[in-house]
């Protein structure tokens, strides 16, 4: 299986192309959303990445598809400015989910 970035920047899409991953730069919803609906077609992506940025502007779409579909994996990466979801976001986010504190 292959992944497919959408990114809103450049220097994501250089450096994961570099690592053999194909994708696209995109900016507006519309776009995103088309994109989005035609890799769901394509039966050799199994991953999609999405800089935060990109995933802040379709937020509803990806949580559509996360509770619908178990292909393709849908995975959120900070681009070159670093993370928006602060230092703790993964115990935030086991705790928001399972309740316990770690």
């Amino acid at each position: 299986m292959k992944g497919f970035l959408i990114s809103d920047n450049m220097d994501t899409l250089v450096g994961l192309r570099i690592a053999g991953i194909n994708g696209v730069v995109l900016h507006e919803r519309d776009e995103i959303l088309y994109m989005m609906n035609r890799i769901v077609e394509d039966k050799e992506i199994g991953i999609i990445i999405l800089t935060e940025k990109v995933a802040a502007i379709v937020e509803d779409k990806i949580k559509e598809m996360k509770l619908s579909k178990t292909i393709p994996l849908i995975v959120e990466i900070p681009d070159r400015h670093g993370s928006n979801k602060g230092k703790d976001y993964i115990l935030r986010y086991v705790r928001e989910s399972i309740g316990l504190k770690i």
